[in-house]
């Protein structure tokens, strides 16, 4: 009888038992810059996931899944690193960004820096200090956040909208089996054709290559790769960080033998599950994980 009655609560009372989902916003509700249409796809947002008020720490990241810049891996890089965010008392916000073929350069990072812009301006309805918002991006979410973290600006001073005149320069980046370095070899060709198209500018595929543009504003910067990943060599996560070594940019650099491309958190596997601990204790060493 006990387990009926609850059977039927949660037909009943759903959002009741199980809490209600995250808050969706759209980054420019009267339509994105260069919006091909109104349908979902034209319509750039962040879903918010933030901690328990007891555990917050004062701290946000934009997390931006991968896909290749074709499609978004939402589940694995976006809201599993959010929940694991929450955790730690870290706010997370998930980026739903534009997406090729239907969409090139400059709109997916329009909307990356957008979003950083956007958690900053509203930081404190959060529970976020100004001065303590992250990127983390995984794959081509990862070309996303270390373009936004190497092509930040501070804003203009007299945007006719408010949000523009925040800072789009992150805090902090977590860059995971990241594409990075489109002009070289071990760039990932589907991302680098699906963010510029076909026959891009060999000045332009240079400008989105990120590890060319570190310089000492870059923000401090974690890492993680694999050596057996093909599909994104970890060239590119290296490149990274020999500019940032080069620019005296603090970070930290791991790659792990084993594992495939799009491991997410790799909850399951006895070895890559130990980064994300690493990063915690990064979050940790960067003052993070206290309450300002």
């Amino acid at each position: 009888m006990k387990t009926l009655i609850i059977g039927l609560l949660m037909m009943i009372f759903p959002l009741a038992l199980e809490g209600a989902p995250p808050k969706v916003v759209l980054l420019w509700p009267g339509g994105a810059p260069g919006a091909l249409g109104n349908g979902d796809q034209d319509r750039p947002s962040l879903t918010i996931f933030l901690p328990d008020a007891a555990k917050a720490v004062g701290a946000g990241v934009v997390v931006c899944p991968g896909g290749g810049y074709q499609m978004l891996a939402m589940e694995k890089e976006g809201y599993e690193p959010a929940k694991w965010l929450n955790s730690l008392g870290i706010a997370a916000f998930v980026l739903t960004y534009r997406l090729g073929p239907r969409y090139h350069y400059p709109a997916e990072t329009d909307d990356g820096l957008r979003a950083v812009r956007y958690v900053r301006y509203y930081a404190s309805s959060y529970g976020v200090k100004s001065d303590r918002i992250g990127v983390w991006g995984f794959s081509a979410g990862g070309h996303l956040a270390s373009f936004v973290g190497t092509h930040f600006d501070p804003g203009v001073a007299d945007a006719a909208d408010p949000i523009d005149r925040s800072s789009s320069r992150p805090d902090f980046m977590v860059l995971a089996y990241a594409v990075i370095a489109l002009d070289t070899p071990y760039a990932h060709r589907g991302s680098l054709e699906n963010l510029l198209g076909e026959h891009p500018s060999a000045k332009l595929v240079r400008y989105v290559s990120s590890e060319l543009h570190v310089t000492p504003r870059t923000p401090p910067t974690f890492l993680f790769t694999t050596d057996s990943d093909t599909t994104v060599p970890d060239e590119n996560s290296i490149l990274f960080y020999m500019a940032m070594r080069k620019n005296h940019v603090r970070g930290e650099l791991h790659v792990f033998q084993p594992g495939s491309h799009g491991v997410g958190l790799a909850s399951t596997d006895a070895t890559l599950s130990l980064w994300p601990p690493l990063l915690a204790n990064w979050f940790r060493e960067q003052g993070l994980l206290k309450s300002p």
